[in-house]
């Protein structure tokens, strides 16, 4: 009954390609599930059956080959190809995708995950979630200032919606412009001549009340004028309060040469830290020849302006958006931007020793290796408003079809054939 071995081997065959035809119409089902890694069956021999082995060669007479018959096929693996998916955009903020090797981590039930699915929502808490699973993603929650210190364990990406930008006080004021170097000295009069311009800027406590800071400049000499700085005093008053005096002297080609007075100190009476605020002119050098940046003296008409300043009140949260680094950056009512929280990425030596899970999502295994959490940029990137689409080809998908459905067709061929010998054999006592 030589026979059956044939048999046997056209039963493995269609049981091989079935396997086949599985995993085909798993990927065609999946063809359109975000982040979706499509599987690959591998074939191998089975064991072969020896019915005579090597021989070497003796004296003249030559060596002979192993006599083998094969006992069939079986799928050795089911190999998932974590290829790059197409990206989508969505233009929802929260959809992310990846571009490289790395994957999302999320907590579900307790457990950590993985996944390549970023289609996230944030939850009625503010966590950043999977709707579909509610498992929550994983990353670094950043301090009050916008830093994310070494160290910094993993947890759930929370985003509060009360989260607001601090006040800051106003440490630096950079101004620019114009003193007339054809003016007379100035004489207070009255009525009042010569060389004379203010200039207003508005500074912020450490409160983030606004107090406006009134500068006046007055030709004193050749290539010299005073300045005189003050604030408003506190209501009911209608005066003003001065809070610093200094002077700038140019060189004879109009640049600043030096100044002096600043950086100016004084107590806003507002209830916030006293202020020390440094007055920058220019960039005066040390060889004589001054900066045209800031303020130069021409013979043309006197204005003094105010470049910036670096103070702020405080904002609340108006909106978030991601970076490729994964960084999650709120906007403030106060036109500032601050780090809130950084998503992190896991790469695995092996990523198709990975187990899946369902939900799209993967879990770890002795063959996948133990995951390096990494920051994306680097290998990895993270694109908001996108998602990634399954890396699934349907043209490919199909020309595999057709093979399977040959292979298996082939293999029920050998079993009606082996059937008709043992038939043949079976008529044989009539």
């Amino acid at each position: 009954m030589a026979f059956l071995r044939s048999l046997f081997a056209g039963v493995s065959g269609l049981r091989s390609h079935q396997t086949m035809m599985d995993v085909i119409g798993n990927n065609i089902a999946n063809v359109n599930t975000v982040g979706f890694k499509r599987g690959r069956s591998v074939f191998s021999e089975m064991f072969a059956q020896t019915l005579r082995g090597a021989g070497r060669p003796v004296g003249s007479s030559g060596g002979t080959n192993p006599v083998q018959v094969g006992l069939g096929t079986t799928v050795s693996t089911v190999d998932t190809l974590f290829t790059q998916g197409t990206i989508e955009m969505t233009d929802k903020t929260t959809d992310l995708a990846i571009q490289g090797g790395g994957l999302f981590l999320v907590k579900l039930g307790g457990k950590v995950l993985y996944t390549r699915d970023g289609s996230f929502s944030l939850d009625q808490t503010g966590k950043l979630v999977n709707p579909a699973t509610g498992a929550v993603v994983q990353g670094k929650i950043a301090d009050a200032t916008g830093t994310i210190p070494a160290g910094t364990s993993l947890e759930d990406i929370v985003i509060n919606q009360d989260v607001k930008s601090p006040a800051r006080a106003t440490t630096q004021v950079r101004f620019g412009g114009n003193l007339d170097s054809s003016a007379e000295v100035y004489n207070p009069g009255p009525p009042p001549t010569g060389g004379f311009v203010s200039s207003s800027v508005t500074v912020y406590d450490s409160l983030g009340n606004q107090i406006p800071l009134t500068l006046e400049f007055t030709k004193t000499g050749s290539n010299t004028w005073a300045w005189n700085a003050s604030i408003p005093d506190p209501p009911p008053g209608t005066g003003t309060t001065a809070v610093g005096s200094g002077t700038v002297t140019f060189n004879s080609d109009g640049t600043l040469q030096a100044s002096t007075g600043s950086p100016i100190a004084f107590d806003p009476g507002t209830g916030g830290n006293p202020l020390s605020v440094d007055l920058d002119f220019g960039i005066p050098s040390a060889g004589g020849t001054g900066s045209s940046a800031g303020l130069t003296q021409n013979a043309n008409s006197s204005l003094v302006i105010s470049r910036d300043q670096d103070g702020y009140t405080s904002g609340v949260l108006t909106g978030i958006s991601v970076d490729v680094g994964g960084r999650i950056i709120g906007s403030f009512t106060n036109g500032e931007v601050q780090t809130i929280a950084q998503i992190m990425l896991a790469e695995f030596n092996n990523p198709a020793g990975l187990l899946r899970v369902g939900s799209n999502m993967y879990d770890v295994t002795g063959n996948s290796g133990t995951p390096a959490v990494v920051e994306a940029g680097a290998t990895s990137s993270i694109y908001s408003g996108g998602l990634e689409q399954s890396n699934v080809d349907l043209a490919d998908e199909f020309t595999r079809m057709i093979t399977a459905q040959r292979g298996f067709q082939a293999s029920a061929r050998v079993i009606t054939t082996s059937d008709e010998f043992l038939q043949e054999i079976v008529n044989l006592i009539r």
